[in-house]
């Protein structure tokens, strides 16, 4: 299990990343618009930078949704391989069978 608090830090990036993402997505057309004068660009991209770090959405690092691991991440079932092998093997994830030879 994860510390609580990476947890906790990691929830609240998200929700900054939801909250600011059409603001974000605005400025970062006008600066890469490449129609618009290069003062106007330059503008927005001083927008951008005011905005706070942990709204980029590069900044959410994916964890394991059952143990908060962020390390062996399965982004189809946002789960790591350990507690999808623990799922697994009670039989709590449809369609997945253990395999043995």
């Amino acid at each position: 299990m994860a510390k609580k608090s990476a947890i906790e830090n990691n929830k609240r990036k998200r929700r900054l990343v939801k909250s600011y993402a059409g603001r974000r997505a605005r400025l970062k057309a006008v600066a890469n618009d490449k129609t618009l004068s290069v003062e106007e660009q330059f503008e927005a991209r001083l927008k951008l930078a005011e905005l706070p770090r942990n709204s980029a959405p590069v900044r959410v690092r994916n964890r394991c949704e059952v143990s908060g691991r962020p390390r062996g991440f399965y982004r189809k079932l946002k789960m790591s391989r350990i507690a999808l092998r623990e799922l697994g093997s009670r039989g709590l994830v449809p369609g997945l069978v253990k395999s043995s030879w």
